[in-house]
């Protein structure tokens, strides 16, 4: 069991691109399949499906490659963790790469990029930076 699932998740993706995976497996949790509907929405993965086998429920994600050769994520960055979370107000959302990048973002209204919570007026907890 590790104590941070969303960098359990973000390591794996990692490793998996560096490894050029087809996918990469990793246990399931609510918010591991909503930061995967971001994803896969911004095009960063292909796809993803959550597996039963043996009563255990598996998220499967299916990475991107642009060409078939470069991994469509060029880097992730956990930014909260849980010894030092960061939240952040509607005005103060961060640009990643000059909006090149997404930050994603846990708000009150669900698990959304930075810029679709500025559009709606919302602030959260920045988990993650992806470009």
């Amino acid at each position: 069991m590790t104590t941070d699932p969303i960098a359990d998740m973000l390591t794996r993706i990692r490793n998996g691109l560096i490894g050029r995976l087809e996918f990469v497996d990793m246990p399931v949790s609510k918010v591991k399949v909503a930061l995967a509907k971001t994803m896969r929405k911004e095009g960063f993965i292909q796809s993803f499906d959550i597996l039963e086998e043996q009563g255990k429920s598996t998220l499967r994600i299916q990475l991107a490659y642009v060409d078939k050769k470069e991994p469509a994520i060029l880097h992730l960055k956990r930014v909260s963790r849980p010894g030092l979370r960061i939240y952040t107000r509607r005005r103060d959302v961060p640009r990643v790469q000059s909006d090149l990048g997404i930050a994603i973002l846990s708000t009150s209204k669900g698990v959304m990029t930075g810029k679709e919570a500025w559009q709606r007026g919302l602030g959260g907890e920045v988990l993650c930076y992806l470009w």
